[in-house]
């Protein structure tokens, strides 16, 4: 579909798209569900991971060059609310989504305000860029409690819990145990750094893995990234006392929770959305440039690229859920 090519304002930046992920959020508006039609103004275009090259900079933006290479922080915020003002931008009430509210990176251009860009250094490939914005949530979650020499359990080995998995082991974690129904995604997180992998669709269960690795007490951190709610039941019934967890899987509806565990357990649960702005975006270029290995297993979910053109192929090997990162070629 032939689009208009959009407008540079004076506080933007207009970016020829090289690369976009694909997105469990794409898939939604690609197939037009109930919460789709609920947010969306049609037409629109979709996608909000990406990496391009600067090439129109407004009238009003300093810091920004033709030519700089960029990925972009896909939420857009008021700046005047009252998380805004206290520093606490990825909480602002007044959120705008690239690529659900306004129009995305599924094209040949996308404009967003110069603030929501990220430069990239040139040892970041486009490949790498392109996932920056699933990276910030991975970043986000597995950073949000100390991890170094604890025991940390991930349930969810999509592209952002195999992610998660290569920060907590970059960070110092003792031992990591993931669990997820594809062996698939399970080989993505043994090589990402995983000691173990639990398949619950085989009837393995995190007590096993206990077992196993000869742990007497149950799990310091737990990073829950599928949504599922026996996922999380299992994850409350092998933590330890005192344990920290941070919630970034979205359920289809509500679900009970044993809280009796919770409370007599002392366990924390936090819900985790986005990333922090831009904290999260400076923990990744730290963590990245100082750790080629890191470079290499955030790379690593990448298992499938498509050309532009190949875009409704590249839904579909999404939407099997038989792949870890899909990104499309749109140079």
């Amino acid at each position: 579909m032939d689009i208009p090519e959009p407008t540079c304002g004076e506080k933007d930046v207009k970016i020829r798209v090289l690369r976009a992920g694909l997105c469990g959020t794409d898939l939604h508006l690609e197939q037009w569900d109930d919460w789709a039609a609920s947010v969306v103004t049609v037409p629109q275009t979709i996608g909000h991971e990406f990496y391009g090259e600067v090439v129109e900079v407004g009238g009003d933006v300093e810091h920004l060059r033709v030519g700089d290479r960029v990925s972009g922080e896909g939420h857009i915020v008021c700046g005047i609310c009252r998380n805004c003002r206290a520093g606490r931008k990825h909480m602002c009430i007044h959120t705008i989504g690239i690529g659900v509210n306004r129009d995305g990176a599924f094209a040949d251009y996308v404009v967003i305000p110069a603030t929501n860009a990220w430069v990239h250094g040139p040892d970041i490939e486009p490949d790498l860029g392109a996932i920056f914005d699933p990276l910030g949530n991975a970043t986000h979650t597995a950073l949000q409690w100390p991890v170094v020499g604890e025991d940390v359990v991930i349930t969810g080995a999509g592209p952002i819990g195999v992610l998660a998995t290569a920060i907590v082991r970059h960070a110092g974690a003792r031992r990591i145990v993931v669990s997820d129904l594809s062996d698939l995604r399970l080989s993505l997180a043994r090589a990402a750094g995983a000691d173990m992998t639990v398949n619950v669709g085989r009837g393995e269960s995190l007590g096993d893995a206990q077992k196993r690795l000869g742990m007497k007490e149950g799990f310091d951190i737990g990073l829950e990234m599928s949504g599922a709610p026996a996922a999380l039941e299992q994850m409350i019934g092998n933590l330890n006392h005192g344990a920290r967890v941070a919630l970034l899987g979205l359920p289809k509806g509500p679900f009970p929770i044993d809280w009796g565990r919770v409370i007599l357990r002392m366990i924390t649960l936090k819900g985790i959305y986005g990333r922090e702005m831009f904290e999260t975006w400076y923990l990744m270029g730290s963590m990245l440039a100082s750790s080629p290995e890191l470079r290499t297993a955030a790379t690593s979910v990448i298992t499938h690229r498509f050309a532009a053109e190949d875009w409704q192929l590249a839904f579909d090997a999404t939407r099997s859920g038989e792949c870890g990162k899909v990104v499309l070629d749109w140079s």
